[in-house]
């Protein structure tokens, strides 16, 4: 492991007035998870489903705090080290999980990240990969602009010599409803820096694959 000094940066978070109710956070449920609930019950009875029985009688609830889960990321702290070494290759990080919400439907796609670096004076320690996925993912969102966040956030704060983002995902928008293509993957990838030069970007996509 590269050892170095560390630098810390405030948690980061995505503000979208929901962290409060995150079901791993220790904190009492909110006006917001309940207005949530009233909605989600109003919302199934629209569409005829009876929630006056046993077993749906806290479906809008657990509903309610499914997607408060979804639309919140956790924050976290920016942690980078010196990257006294002078390592000068191709870091990859890959089969990062990946849950977001289409923002067209507010019907989840999951699947995996792989991001890559050329590192340059600083490196980032490998668990904030996810972390930065993540917070971009938590939000409504397309897979094209989830891709190219990551990579800028990631060309922008850490300064590498290059950055490589590519995302594949199955969305439910079109594989349960609509065409109902059931296994349809898409496959999105944002080059920054060096990363986008021939042999680099070769290497980068030939390790994914």
């Amino acid at each position: 492991m590269t050892t170095g000094t560390e630098r810390s940066r405030a948690p980061l978070s995505h503000e979208t007035g929901w962290s409060e109710l995150a079901t791993d956070l220790p904190v009492p449920a909110s006006d917001h998870l309940d207005r949530a609930t009233r909605a989600a019950a109003d919302f199934l009875a629209a569409l005829g489903v009876d929630c006056d029985t046993t077993a749906r009688a806290a479906s809008p609830r657990r509903m309610a705090r499914a997607y408060a889960a979804m639309l919140t990321a956790r924050p976290f702290e920016m942690t980078t080290f010196d990257n006294d070494e002078g390592y000068d290759e191709l870091v990859l990080v890959k089969s990062i999980p990946v849950q977001s919400l289409c923002e067209h439907h507010f019907l989840p796609f999951t699947g995996m990240a792989h991001v890559g670096y050329l590192p340059g004076s600083r490196i980032l320690g490998l668990s904030k990969f996810a972390r930065v996925v993540e917070m971009f993912a938590r939000r409504p969102q397309v897979q094209e602009r989830l891709t190219q966040q990551v990579a800028d956030w990631i060309n922008r704060e850490l300064q590498p010599r290059g950055v490589g983002v590519v995302i594949e995902a199955e969305h439910t928008c079109m594989t349960l409803r609509g065409v109902r293509a059931a296994g349809t993957t898409t496959r999105t990838s944002a080059l920054r820096g060096s990363l986008r030069e021939t042999a680099q970007r070769a290497e980068f996509f030939s390790l994914i694959n």
